[in-house]
Formats: structure tokens, sequence, C-alpha cells
């Protein structure tokens, strides 16, 4: 194993003290970025998904041009469902768009639990040339969807506002639901465990959508797949789960044996710490709006977050993925901020 020019992130998933916290955003790799803008007009979404140079390229674009202390490899959730024999298609204006969505028993036994290497071999070979242009100056991080987040796009067809199809489908037809959710798990924990093999140095799991379902519900219908997938991964490599709006989860989060803990702008320092019982990496939360604000401003911002957070054990990074219309400088001024804090 070659030694990283920079292993921040690592030691500070793994609660080592720290100079300062490691820095680097959700969704870095993309829309935000001019050169990400040149690329996006010659080649559609999935051709820069599966085009290995294309998604090695872009992911190693944030690195080059804001310097965050790791790299996130340019993907999306939704490869998986298209490895399960379910279609998937990006329509401009609109999102996801899953022309034959999953509504039934029925339907769910169409979907396979496929060979990773196979369906999604572009992504392995992605991750390899990604490890070759970093050369080692940062890690870099595999992700994937939680089962549930999965399950919303696979059941309702598109994005939404409250998931309702998908919902109907969990509590009309819960072993139909249950029976896609362990396909989905049982995919996820494969390709996860792929990547690892194919060279990332953590793994992050999106729950984009738990914070749709109660605490009740979240315990039966995301938290027991997303512990699956921790309880598969935690020896191989440093997991982080990242739940939006999942806050109420945090205390049950923190004994999964998850490295990290994602948490959103809606949920203070302070609680995070104090229902993850303050012995747990925590990675967030600034709000990804606030970097709209003058430069000079998100600095304070971020020196009184890690300020509020403690700079152990803690990686700095946004509440949720960086908007397109966030200007280059201002995402450089919070990468910095990080990387100048000084306690």
């Amino acid at each position: 194993m070659t030694t990283l020019k920079n292993d921040l992130f690592l030691k500070a998933l793994k609660g080592e003290t720290v100079e300062r916290p490691p820095v680097w955003m959700m969704r870095q790799a993309g829309r935000y970025l001019p050169e990400f803008m040149a690329l996006k007009k010659k080649y559609d979404f999935f051709t820069r998904c599966r085009t290995p140079e294309l998604a090695a390229e872009i992911t190693v674009q944030p690195i080059d041009i804001i310097g965050p202390d790791a790299a996130i490899l340019f993907s999306d959730i939704l490869v998986i469902p298209q490895a399960m024999n379910i279609e998937v298609e990006m329509k401009d204006g609109i999102g996801p768009w899953l022309p034959n969505p999953v509504r039934s028993l029925k339907d769910v036994e169409q979907v396979v639990v496929p060979d990773v290497y196979e369906e999604l071999g572009y992504v392995f070979d992605a991750i390899k040339l990604t490890k070759e242009m970093l050369d080692n100056r940062v890690p870099l991080i595999g992700f994937a969807g939680s089962p549930w987040t999965i399950l919303c796009y696979a059941v309702q067809g598109q994005g939404s506002k409250n998931f309702d199809k998908a919902k109907e489908l969990c509590f009309a037809h819960p072993e139909a639901a249950h029976a896609l959710l362990q396909k989905i798990t049982d995919t996820t924990i494969a390709y996860l465990k792929a990547k690892v093999a194919s060279g990332v140095n953590a793994v992050q799991v999106f729950d984009s959508w738990g914070g749709m379902l109660s605490p009740t519900d979240y315990q039966e219908f995301s938290w027991k797949y997303i512990q699956q997938i921790v309880d598969a991964l935690k020896e191989e490599t440093e997991v982080i789960v990242f739940g939006k709006g999942c806050w109420f989860a945090l205390q049950e989060m923190a004994k999964s044996g998850a490295a990290a803990l994602g948490v959103d702008w809606t949920c203070s320092a302070r609680n995070a710490r104090y229902l993850t019982g303050g012995n747990i990496t925590l990675q967030g939360n600034f709000d990804p709006s606030r970097l709209l604000s003058p430069p000079d401003q998100i600095k304070k911002m971020v020196t009184q977050m890690i300020d509020e957070f403690g700079k152990d054990r803690y990686v700095a990074n946004l509440g949720h993925g960086i908007l397109p219309n966030i200007p280059v400088e201002n995402a450089r001024a919070f990468v910095d901020a990080v990387k100048n804090y000084s306690k």
C-alpha cells in the first residue's frame, strides 16, 4: 500500500488527533465547476458515469481546483438499480426517470442481484484510473445510496416531495418492499466490496430520503438494511453513514460500527455530539446555500462550525451536496477556511 501524501481524512475517520480537521464537499465533483460543465455539454450523464476516463477526470477536477483533503468518485447512486434490471434515465429538468417503476411483488421478482463485476465493471475501472491520476495526493471515497433511498426511486419512478408510492409499497405490501430492500442491500454490499478491492480508501452510504420516514418506520425500512452494509464492510474499510433529516437515528447509528456519521445543517453540532455520545467522528454540516454568503463571512462561519464540533473526530463538510449556483471562489473559501483553521 503506497503512502498517501495527505491522510488527514483517514486519520479523522480513525479518531486520531489531527492538527486541523480534514475537509471535502458532497457533490464536489460536479456542476458548480466550469470545467465540469464543459464536459456536460459534450457527454450525457450516464456516458460520463460509464466512461472511466471521464469519471476519473471529473473526480480529480476539484482536487486540482479547490484542493479538498479527499476525492469522491464521480458516479451516481442509480447505477445500482440499472445493474439490477431496472431502467433508469436522466431527463433534463426532471432528473432521474424510471419508465417502469417497481410497484408489486411480481415486479420485485423481475429485479436481479447482478454480478457487480459484469454489470458495473466501468466503475471499478474508473477507480483504478482515478487512483493513478490522484497519485496518492489524497484518499478516494466510494459511495452508494442506502437501500431505502434506492427503493424510493425504483418505486416512485422519479424524485418526489413525499415519495408516497414508495411508502405505499412499504406499508400496503411490506413483503414486496422487504424483498426489494434485501436485493438492493445484497447488490450494494457486493458493489462496495468491489470498490474497496479496486482501491477506494473509504465508503459513504447516502440515505438521502431517510428523513421521509418516521423514527419507527426508519428502523424497519431503512436502518436495518444500512446496518447490514456497515457490518459487511467495517472490517475492510472505514464506513461513513449520512442520513439527511435523520438526526432522530443518530443515537442508534453511533452504535453501528460505522467510522463516521454525516449530519445535515438542521442538527446543531452540540445535539449531534450529545446524541452520538461524543466518541464517534462526525461529518458536516454547513448549509450548502450558505456558500452564497460573501467569502469572508463563509470563513467566519466555518471557523465557528469547527469550534462547535471540535477539531478532532470531525470532518468538515456541507450538510448536503453543493448547489450548482455556488461561485467557485466561495467553494474555495470554504475549503481554505478549514485548511487555515488553528486553535
